[in-house]
C-alpha cells in the first residue's frame, strides 16, 4: 500500500522500503520537516505509483522482493532520469550501495537510519536542485553570450563555454568536484574559479596541495596535521591543511597520487567531516568543500585496483573536463594576448603583440604540454624579443623547425634529429630556471609552472642529474 500526505506544498519524496516500520517512522518524520511523502512497499509498487505522482527524491532500500533497490534504480533512469536517488543499506551491503552510485544514485545511507543523517542528505540535494532551477534563465542567457575569460580562465570555445555554465550551474553549492584533464591545461584555475564564483566560499580560504610532489607520510602530514613526537623530526605541532581550509575550499591535485590507507581517511572525511592528526587520537571536525584533479584515468586505477570505488563516486560527484590545447586553438590568440600583458609588466617590456606568421606557428604547433607550455613560450618570446611586436625568431627552435619542415628529408634520422629538436627548448628552459634559482629545484619547479617530482623526471630524462650539483631545495 502507499500513503500520500498531499497536504504539503514543498518538496514531494517517495520512501520505497519493504519494513512498514521504516516506512512509517521516514514518513513522520519528514512531514514533520515540511515534506510532501508518498510510500510504496517495494519497487514495482514505487513504479506504479509514479505513473500518477511526481517525486522530486526518491529514497529507496536496496534489499526487497519482487523488485530491489538497484533494479528500480535501473528502471528510473530510463523513466525519470532526472530525479535523484537515495539508497539505503546495510553496514554488509555497502558494495551494493557504491554499485547503485555507479549507476547514478545521488548518495546512500547506512542503517540503522539516523534522522539528522537523512535530513541533513535531503536538505543539501534540495538546496542544490532550488539553486539550478533558478539558475536556468540565467545559463541559457549566458549560453548565448560568448564570453572570452572568466574568473581567470581564459577561453572562448564552445567546450570553455560549458565550463564555464557548469561553474555558474554549482554556484551556491558545496558539492564535490573532481576535474579531469592532462597536464597544464589549467586544472587549478579552474578550481580556484568555482570557489570564487561561489558566494559562499567567496573569501574564505582556498588550500591547495599538489600531492603528487610528496611522499606518503609528508602527503598525510601535510593533510591532517601532526602531534609534537609524532615521528622522526616532529618537534612541535602542526595544523593541517584541512584545517587551515575550514570554511572553504581544499584542492587537491594529482588525488591519484593518494595511497590505499590515505584514501582511506579521505573518504572519512568526505562522509563524516571528522579526522584525527598524524600520532594524536583526538578527532578534529571540519567543514570543508573537496575540489579534487588528475591526470589519470581514474577508472583505470580502480579496475587496476590502486583507488577505491567508494571514493571515486564520493568526489565524482560534479565531473569537469579540461579539454587539451591542441582541441581548443581557437583560444590560443587570446591566451598569447593575456600572457603577453602578464609578462611585459614583470619584464618592462613594450610589447603590443604579435605578428601574423608569429601566431600562425603557435596555431600549427600540437602543444602537448597544453597552456603551460604556451605560456613558457610567451614569456621567453617577452624576454628575447627586441621588437615591439614578437616575432617568429623570438620563438623557440621547435616551432620555427616546423615552418622549415618542407625542406627536410623524410627519412628515420631526420625524424630523430626533428624529436631532439623539439625537446631542445625545454631542457634550456629548465636550465635557465635553474640557473635563476640557483639550483635550488623547488624555485625551479615554481618558476616553470610545474611539481617538484615532475621537474626531477625532465632532469633525468635530459640527463641533468649526472654531474648535477643543484640544490634540492
Amino acid at each position: 500500500m502507499c500513503s500520500l500526505n498531499p497536504t504539503s506544498n514543498h518538496r514531494h519524496i517517495l520512501i520505497v522500503d519493504d519494513e512498514p516500520l521504516v516506512r512509517r517512522s521516514l514518513s513522520e518524520l519528514l512531514t514533520l520537516s515540511g515534506y510532501a511523502v508518498t510510500t510504496a512497499g517495494n519497487g514495482k509498487e514505487a513504479i506504479d505509483v509514479l505513473k500518477n505522482y511526481h517525486a522530486d527524491i526518491i529514497i529507496t532500500d536496496i534489499k526487497m522482493p519482487q523488485m530491489d533497490g538497484v533494479q528500480l534504480l535501473k528502471e528510473l533512469k530510463t523513466t525519470s532520469p532526472g530525479t535523484p536517488v537515495i539508497m539505503v543499506t546495510g553496514y554488509g551491503s555497502i558494495d551494493n550501495a557504491v554499485e547503485a552510485m555507479k549507476h547514478g544514485a545521488y548518495d546512500y545511507i547506512t542503517k540503522p537510519i539516523v534522522d539528522d543523517e537523512i535530513k541533513i542528505v535531503i536538505e543539501r540535494l534540495v538546496k542544490q536542485r532550488q539553486l539550478t532551477e533558478e539558475n536556468i534563465e540565467l545559463k541559457e542567457q549566458l549560453s548565448a553570450a560568448q564570453r572570452n575569460s572568466f574568473y581567470g580562465i581564459v577561453g572562448k570555445t564552445a567546450s570553455m563555454q560549458r565550463i564555464y555554465t557548469l561553474i555558474e550551474a554549482i554556484t551556491n553549492t558545496r558539492a564535490t568536484v573532481l576535474i579531469h584533464g592532462e597536464s597544464g591545461t589549467g586544472k587549478r584555475l579552474i578550481a580556484y574559479a568555482i570557489h570564487n564564483c561561489n558566494e559562499l566560499e567567496r573569501g574564505k580560504p582556498f588550500v591547495e596541495v599538489s600531492c603528487g610532489a610528496l611522499t606518503e607520510t609528508l602527503l598525510e602530514s601535510e593533510l591532517f596535521g601532526h602531534v609534537k613526537g609524532a615521528f622522526t623530526g616532529a618537534i612541535k605541532d602542526k595544523i593541517g591543511r584541512f584545517e587551515l581550509a575550514n570554511g572553504g575550499t581544499l584542492f587537491l591535485d594529482e588525488i591519484d597520487a593518494f595511497s590505499p590507507a590515505l584514501q582511506v581517511k579521505l573518504l572519512r572525511v568526505l562522509q563524516e567531516g571528522e579526522f584525527e592528526r598524524v600520532g594524536d587520537n583526538k578527532t578534529e571536525k571540519v567543514d570543508v568543500r573537496i575540489i579534487a584533479a588528475s591526470n589519470q584515468k581514474l577508472e583505470e586505477l580502480i579496475a587496476q585496483g590502486k583507488f577505491r570505488k567508494d571514493l571515486y563516486y564520493r568526489l565524482n560527484i560534479i565531473s569537469i573536463e579540461v579539454p587539451p590545447l591542441k582541441d581548443r586553438k581557437e583560444d590560443i590568440p587570446l591566451l598569447v594576448e593575456d600572457f603577453i600583458k602578464k609578462h611585459k609588466k614583470h619584464t618592462n617590456k613594450k610589447i603590443d603583440g604579435i605578428c601574423k606568421e608569429a601566431l600562425s606557428l603557435l596555431m600549427d604547433y600540437h602543444w602537448p604540454g597544453n597552456i603551460r607550455e604556451l605560456e613558457n613560450v610567451i614569456e621567453r618570446a617577452v624576454i628575447l624579443s627586441k621588437n615591439p611586436q614578437i616575432k617568429s625568431e623570438d620563438l623557440p627552435d621547435c616551432l620555427n623547425a616546423r615552418k622549415n619542415s618542407d625542406i627536410l628529408p623524410d627519412t628515420a634520422s631526420d625524424s630523430s634529429m626533428l624529436k631532439h629538436a623539439l625537446k631542445s627548448p625545454e631542457k634550456n628552459l629548465i636550465l635557465k630556471a635553474l640557473e635563476t634559482s640557483k639550483g635550488n629545484r623547488n624555485e625551479a619547479a615554481k618558476i616553470l609552472g610545474i611539481n617538484r617530482t615532475t621537474l626531477y623526471k625532465k632532469m633525468h630524462g635530459f640527463g641533468l642529474l649526472k654531474n648535477s650539483n643543484e640544490k634540492k631545495g
